[in-house]
């Protein structure tokens, strides 16, 4: 029960309207969180990052896409993917500690991964100050064979010198260990000019004011250059017809890049 204080002078009346005031913009706030979310409450799509279902996924990006992002966890395509691929083909979930290393941390995995491993876990970012520590992955402050799990999801076409990046973080992984380096697909080869600076002729020749260059399925080139061995994986090579339209994996997601010394 919530008690209302008032003074004589103020009255009953005006003390209520002052309490509703201030609850009732709480109230709004989360009453427009769940009612927005109403048009797609359903089942025919089912998000296996928090385990939600609903009737369809939100539209996302710079040229929207439909039925591309969790209403409940934020989830896009790809990360329902490699979700899904480190449940089902991966061992980081076998109860065994694992030393893990994520690179720009998308939230909806943070939560989830940091429980699973706890002060095994290491969230990263050159320029986000919620990461757990500042890091340039062209020069990675850690010692050889630190880590036996690193992902890193569309980071390296933010980064000039993605072959040191990719170098540094093969250093970094232990021998027995593991890396999943997504990049978007968007090139038939991959293309950069170094003299583009412009954000806005950024925007017209890498899809994006903060790229610097477009990939190609020859990205898998620059792994090997650095000493990968690499698995490129479909959603296809694992799940069913079934799942990947109830978990809308749409080609949005793209390919997985496993990665592991050679």
């Amino acid at each position: 029960m919530v008690r209302v204080k008032y003074s004589i002078k103020e009255g009953p009346r005006k003390a209520g309207t002052h309490w509703y005031k201030k609850w009732g913009r709480v109230g709004g706030c989360v009453l427009r969180h769940f009612t927005g979310r109403i048009p797609n409450l359903g089942v025919q799509r089912y998000c296996p990052v928090c385990g939600m279902p609903s009737n369809r996924f939100a539209e996302f990006g710079i040229v929207p896409r439909e039925d591309a992002k969790c209403i409940w966890c934020g989830a896009l395509e790809r990360h329902r993917l490699v979700w899904l691929y480190f449940k089902k083909m991966t061992d980081l979930f076998d109860g065994r500690p694992k030393s893990v290393l994520h690179v720009a941390p998308e939230r909806m995995f943070e939560n989830l991964l940091k429980h699973q491993f706890s002060s095994g876990y290491l969230t990263a970012d050159l320029c986000d100050s919620t990461a757990m520590v500042r890091m340039d992955i062209t020069h990675v402050d850690y010692l050889e064979e630190t880590f036996d799990v690193i992902y890193c999801s569309h980071v390296l076409e933010h980064v000039s010198n993605d072959r040191q990046a990719i170098h540094e973080l093969r250093r970094v992984l232990k021998s027995d260990g593991w890396a999943i380096l997504l990049v978007p697909i968007t090139a038939h080869r991959t293309f950069e000019d170094p003299s583009v600076t412009n954000p806005s002729e950024r925007l017209k020749l890498f899809g994006q004011e903060d790229h610097v260059r477009r990939y190609g399925p020859d990205f898998v080139e620059r792994l090997n250059e650095a000493g990968f061995k690499v698995k490129v994986i479909a959603a296809s090579d694992f799940l069913t017809e079934e799942q990947i339209a109830r978990m809308g994996i749409t080609d949005a997601a793209g390919e997985i890049y496993y990665c592991t010394k050679q």
